[in-house]
């Protein structure tokens, strides 16, 4: 099908540079001026897209071209962007940085071309001033790209006259500025930016945010370089399905568990799921009516001894899990399956016991990138040899990794996860637009849990 959707892509030289930030202030002023939007984000990141969908009030999803491939990643951004008037999607580290060191191959600037969106790029100009103008040369000659505006980012009002006169002379259209704002400044900490939901005043900073965009943007600038992108022929959406058995799947959302691809649920949904929600850090047990268990990814470590505290939820999760109840548990989630996890005070906690082994925190990241996961055996998720694109994060390292699956990077091997009829565990997050039927497979043996109970 060929759709016109204007869109474009906020990318950065690197890291830290402010591409949440001018997102969000962008996102909030295009609101405000009555711009129908739809947000994305590049890469594997679960906490960005939550600032879009606090900024929005809409969904975020990530476009990851390794984990869905290009074709999926076209679908995903054709089916959430449909009807939209602007699509904004937020870049990935640097504008060229991707799944290797000596490439841009799944990259933001992968992605612009992947997707024709012209990209404009943040351009973080505290303590520089002329030679702002060598890194706007650099970037728009060193690869192929999509570069075609500037947002010049911790800008005074006084210098932004000579850096706009600067992208006019690298050819690039000048779409203003935002000055420095510390009291709308966004915390950080191991994994990324604090969750959304762990913002004080978030809304107010976001609001002061989108006031500042309002006046300091050339908003009309970023539309007119968003409807220069070409019309393009995007995949058909994947149909959704009717099943005559439509399986509960209880899905742990606090702030101890919020890493999830919303497009991961949506997609569950299509295919015949119903989805609950439950909090295991205020919840007495798991939603009676579960046919299906997941335990996403998140913070476990910072509420370790809050999780270990409920203790009637842990018995109800160990319950469920050994008897048998289709389980997914995802990094955090895998970690709260363990005997222990230490807290960030180095104090060990009981957790659910339902794997054997304990976790704890390291001052370094483990096994940090994409793999491909091939299973060993047959199990909940796929077949022996069946595999799937994943990513790892995580600053953490368990003395019970798994033995089920293989790793595949680089040339390298490591075994890697649970594998069994009814649960999957272990660190690598999965995405199932990377393989459908991982998804199919599990809603399927959700479907018999229903069935027999």
């Amino acid at each position: 099908m060929i759709r016109r959707i204007p869109r474009i892509l906020l990318g950065a030289p690197g890291s830290g540079g402010g591409k949440t930030t001018a997102a969000c202030a962008l996102l909030w002023a295009m609101k405000e001026k009555g711009v129908k939007l739809s947000a994305f984000k590049t890469g594997p990141d679960y906490i960005d897209p939550m600032f879009h969908r606090k900024a929005l009030g809409a969904p975020s999803c990530n476009l990851d071209l390794f984990l869905c491939g290009e074709e999926n990643v076209r679908r995903l951004f054709a089916e959430v962007s449909n009807g939209t008037d602007l699509a904004v999607i937020e870049g990935v580290m640097g504008l060229y940085d991707g799944r290797s060191p000596l490439d841009d191959s799944c990259s933001a600037n992968h992605l612009s071309r992947a997707l024709e969106a012209p990209a404009i790029l943040v351009l973080d100009v505290k303590g520089m001033s002329f030679s702002a103008a060598a890194i706007l040369r650099g970037f728009c000659t060193f690869r192929e790209n999509r570069i075609r505006g500037v947002i010049f980012n911790r800008c005074s009002p006084g210098m932004y006259p000579f850096y706009s006169e600067m992208a006019k002379g690298e050819g690039l259209t000048p779409c203003g500025y935002l000055p420095v704002l510390p009291e709308a400044a966004l915390e950080s900490r191991h994994l990324g930016l604090i969750t959304a939901d762990e913002v004080t005043g978030l809304r107010e900073k976001l609001s002061l945010l989108g006031k500042t965009a309002a006046e300091t943007l050339d908003l009309d600038a970023i539309l007119e370089l968003a409807d220069s992108a070409p019309e393009m022929d995007w995949p058909e959406p994947f149909p959704e399905e009717n099943p005559a058995v439509r399986p509960v799947i209880a899905v742990a959302k606090d702030k101890a568990f919020c890493f999830y691809y919303e497009e991961n649920l949506c997609l569950l949904q299509k295919l015949g799921a119903q989805i609950v929600e439950f909090s295991p850090l205020s919840d007495e047990r798991i939603p009676p009516e579960a046919d299906g268990l997941w335990l996403g990814g998140g913070y476990p470590e910072e509420y370790a001894k809050a999780l270990s505290r409920n203790k009637s939820m842990l018995e109800s999760v160990k319950g469920a899990v050994l008897g048998g109840l289709p389980t997914i548990a995802e990094c955090g989630g895998f970690l709260y399956l363990l005997e222990e996890l230490a807290g960030r005070d180095g104090v060990f906690y009981p957790m659910a016991g339902a794997l054997e082994g304990r976790a704890e925190m390291t001052g370094r990241l483990q096994h940090f990138g994409y793999s491909l996961l091939e299973a060993r055996k047959d199990s909940l998720l796929c077949k022996a040899g069946e595999s799937i694109p994943i990513h790892e994060f995580h600053y953490s390292k368990s003395t019970n990794d798994g033995e089920d699956f293989t790793a595949h990077k680089r040339g390298k091997e490591r075994l890697a996860a649970h594998g069994t009829d009814s649960l999957y565990a272990g660190y690598p997050h999965l995405h199932f637009y990377g393989n459908p039927e991982f998804a199919r497979n599990f809603i399927k043996r959700c479907a018999k849990w229903r069935e027999k109970q």
